[in-house]
């Protein structure tokens, strides 16, 4: 089991700019792909973007494009989220996960089984 642990939430005003970085133990970080789920308040747990264990391929969700860049340093065993131009609605606990199992596509969250303790971001206006 690799353990995650993420950095960097906190408060922000609507337009802002964050960056979040998610540093993993082990030393095959750069044999797994990543993800950065988000949790708003009293909803469901979705997902916001992905990135290759070699950074060849990213994706972000529809909400996040534009807004939010994943990118990451196997050297240091992180992956990180830019976050900017952020909305009240970008408000939600983060976390980062190590995709496990290839089942489904990139988004599938039953894919994941090692996740951080999630770091909150809050937009305000």
């Amino acid at each position: 089991q690799v353990q995650l642990v993420e950095s960097g939430g906190g408060s922000v005003h609507t337009g802002g700019s964050l960056g979040l970085s998610c540093a993993a133990s082990g030393d095959d970080f750069g044999t797994y792909g990543m993800s950065w789920f988000r949790q708003p308040p009293g909803k469901e747990r979705e997902w916001v973007a992905w990135i290759s264990r070699d950074s060849g391929t990213a994706y972000s969700a529809n909400v996040s494009k534009g807004r939010f860049t994943i990118s990451r340093n196997n050297a240091k065993n992180t992956v990180y989220l830019y976050m900017k131009n952020l909305k009240s609605e970008d408000t939600a606990v983060y976390y980062c996960a190590r995709r496990t199992k290839y089942s489904g596509a990139y988004y599938t969250i039953t894919d994941y089984a090692d996740w951080g303790q999630g770091t909150q971001v809050t937009v305000s206006s």
